[in-house]
């Protein structure tokens, strides 16, 4: 395990670092942990981050992460979570190289305690449905921590090959969560359409339903509302936005803004982020 930065942060980061390989590339560093960390950076929301990957992947995976200079707490895994993937239009095509290791509630209690310890709000960035079994998001949400929790993370199978996603997931994970974020492949996967009727027959507090290039939709028990992407410029990289689009929302919602203009207050940042290198 190593420590790094200084602090704690309002918002606590929880999930496994990845190596991406996009359209062919190098490996480099992926995960929502990094991207979410990257956009805090970036809005100057203070966050801490509880993470892992293998020590041989170190320097591609967790050295970027902490360039970013926030806490970071890493615990070492057995294996690093690594994705090939390239981009059609907003759909984005993955295969699984690697699965990581799952967390349990021993890690939450343990060597991740204390980028938690004085969370108000937890974003559990799973990457696959091996991540981050019920009780683990149960230990999360302990001492009153709103979760917000990404859906790949419960949607996507945890296994090697082409990426699959289905709705085997155990109800017991949503059990514990405020707010849940998915996309398009992902709503469809979970309930079968991008009604909001249905998404929020969920029973959840918040759904954000996120469009690629043609918004977001921010689902509550009582409306549906349409958030309007912001123009992004120069050589615009989706990757990761919608990590950050969740990061910011929840900052919103923790500093007490109303859903609607914490999203559009996430969207603003989406489009300045991606248009950066």
């Amino acid at each position: 395990m190593s420590v790094s930065g200084a602090g704690v942060g309002r918002i606590a980061l929880v999930g496994n670092l990845a190596l991406d390989r996009v359209a062919g590339g190098a490996p480099r560093v992926g995960g929502g942990v990094f991207w979410a960390a990257r956009a805090a950076a970036h809005v100057g929301v203070g966050v801490a981050v509880a993470t892992r990957c293998a020590p041989a992947d170190r320097a591609v995976a967790l050295a970027p992460l902490e360039a970013l200079g926030v806490p970071v707490v890493c615990g070492d895994a057995r294996r690093t979570t690594a994705f090939s993937f390239h981009y059609e239009g907003d759909h984005r095509v993955m295969t699984v190289d690697a699965v990581g290791d799952p967390w349990t509630p021993d890690d939450v209690m343990g060597w991740a305690a204390p980028a938690l310890e004085r969370a108000e709000c937890v974003m559990v960035a799973g990457l696959l449905r091996s991540d981050f079994p019920p009780e683990t998001v149960a230990a999360l949400a302990a001492d009153g921590r709103r979760v917000l929790l990404d859906a790949q993370g419960i949607v996507r199978l945890g296994r090697t090959g082409p990426l699959a996603q289905d709705a085997d997931v155990d109800p017991a994970v949503l059990g514990e969560v405020a707010i849940l974020s998915l996309n398009e492949d992902e709503a469809g996967a979970l309930v079968g359409s991008l009604d909001p009727g249905r998404l929020r027959a969920l029973g959840l507090p918040e759904v954000l339903l996120m469009l690629g290039s043609r918004g977001a939709v921010v689902v509550t028990q009582d409306e549906a509302v349409e958030i309007l992407s912001h123009p992004a410029t120069g050589a615009i990289d989706p990757t990761g936005a919608g990590d950050s689009f969740s990061l910011v929302y929840l900052d919103g919602r923790a500093r007490g803004a109303e859903p609607v203009e914490a999203a559009d207050r996430a969207a603003r940042a989406v489009a300045e982020l991606i248009s950066r290198p």
